[in-house]
């Protein structure tokens, strides 16, 4: 017997996410952090296209787009001069292949407020001010001993706890990479009330080094970004460039930029997830928005094995998450060394697939392959194949000529004309009907 059936520690958007996940599955878990309360600061502002489809599918998507704002356009300042420049974050049309294209600028403390809003409703919590100190392997299952002084048992073990993971030491797992700068970077959240809060105000040529100044949703808050802590003070540091008068510093931090990985994200019955297997620098917003997919990709999995499913699904998490995790920390990297503004394709993540995962079959349609995201489309009753997804099965799509296309609960497409491979079978599965033309031509 199990005191539970899963233990996640760490509550920010990866272990908030899994949380949803397996709730909303009613498998049974216990969310834990060593914070006795909830995180501040804006930290991980930037939620990615693909990210926002995730949260649709959670549930979340409306509080979200309203916790936050399209990202603003960029005013470097030369001396007397400013230069107004385009938005990271892009400014396309929704299309009905791509229903949310831009970047959206959320403060982290806002994201993570919203998923635990949405895992309450499920009936989960955070047990806040709880800490993991010892993890023993069983024989099919992990022990688990907590700050509490309890001893609880689970069948699985999830490490959701950041760059300083007790779950990664516990494991003896090292972050292998580099450190892309030899000062530690500064960030802080400052309310600024007669600064134009339309443009992120950018001096490249700061003394001490450049600042930034990005506007939050909440009026007057700016996020400040600098390669170093100022030595004169932030206040006098954002007077001297803009002449506007800090009234207020609600939070700051420190942060080394780095590109770090493990190299298993899976050792026995115990798991790693987000910045607990992997570091980005803030550079191209990807850090959290992969750590969501992490838990996003993993969630469903578990929640089939508990079910009776094969345990050999669990392999495909690490095969499947590992190489998007390089991939996408060789971009980080790019970006941080060659200060780019170019955003796009490249960090929307939409164009992330598992094509050589055991869990895609078939041959491409068009140009869409197994293992690819299932774009959204107009189905032939004329509702969005979005919302026939949203939830917990399968979606079977067949269009009129008959062809087959099964989804994965995770927006992938699994096979593409037969049957699925022997570890995704048993998914409850949701059956809708389209045209060839409408999904050739989305």
């Amino acid at each position: 017997m199990y005191d539970t059936q899963v233990i996640i520690v760490g509550a920010g958007p990866t272990g908030l996410t899994l949380g949803i996940e397996l709730a909303r599955r009613s498998i049974a878990f216990r969310l834990i952090d060593i914070a006795k309360a909830p995180a501040p600061g804006s930290r991980g502002k930037g939620i990615q296209p693909r990210t926002l489809e995730v949260f649709e599918d959670l549930g979340v998507i409306s509080s979200i787009l309203a916790a936050g704002t399209p990202y603003p356009r960029l005013r470097v300042h030369l001396g007397p001069l400013s230069l107004r420049l385009g938005s990271l974050g892009g400014r396309k049309q929704a299309t009905e292949r791509v229903p949310y294209p831009n970047l959206w600028l959320v403060p982290q403390y806002r994201t993570e407020e919203v998923l635990r809003h949405r895992l309450a409703q499920l009936g989960g919590q955070v047990e806040f001010g709880t800490a993991l100190e010892q993890v023993s392997a069983r024989e099919r299952g992990v022990e688990v001993h907590l700050s509490s002084g309890e001893l609880v048992t689970a069948e699985y073990l999830i490490g959701c706890d950041g760059g300083r993971s007790s779950v990664r030491k516990e494991l003896g797992l090292a972050l292998r990479g580099e450190t892309l700068d030899t000062e530690a970077a500064f960030v802080a959240d400052v309310n600024i009330e007669e600064l134009d809060h339309t443009d992120w105000h950018v001096w490249p040529f700061a003394k001490g080094g450049s600042i930034g100044l990005c506007p939050l949703p909440e009026p007057s808050l700016f996020q400040m970004m600098s390669p170093r802590k100022p030595a004169e003070g932030i206040d006098l540091a954002i007077h001297r460039v803009s002449g506007c008068d800090v009234t207020q510093i609600v939070w700051s931090s420190m942060y080394r930029p780095a590109v770090r990985m493990v190299d298993h994200l899976r050792v026995g019955r115990i798991f790693l997830a987000g910045d607990a297997a992997h570091l980005h620098p803030p550079t191209g917003g990807q850090g959290l928005n992969t750590g969501v997919q992490d838990a996003y990709n993993l969630g469903w999995k578990l929640a089939h094995v508990l079910r009776g499913g094969p345990e050999s699904l669990l392999d495909t998490y690490e095969a499947e998450r590992l190489p998007v995790a390089a991939a996408v920390l060789g971009l980080s990297k790019q970006i941080y060394r060659t200060r780019s503004l170019k955003r796009g394709d490249a960090t929307n993540q939409l164009r992330l697939h598992y094509r050589t995962s055991m869990l895609s079959s078939g041959k491409p349609f068009g140009r869409l392959h197994p293992g690819d995201r299932m774009p959204d489309i107009r189905l032939a009753d004329g509702t969005r194949l979005f919302d026939a997804m949203r939830g917990t099965h399968a979606t079977e799509f067949t269009t009129g000529d008959g062809t087959r296309i099964l989804i994965r609960p995770d927006g992938y497409i699994a096979s593409i004309g037969g049957q699925p491979v022997a570890g995704f079978a048993g998914e409850p599965t949701h059956r809708v009907n389209g045209s060839r033309t409408s999904l050739e031509c989305s």
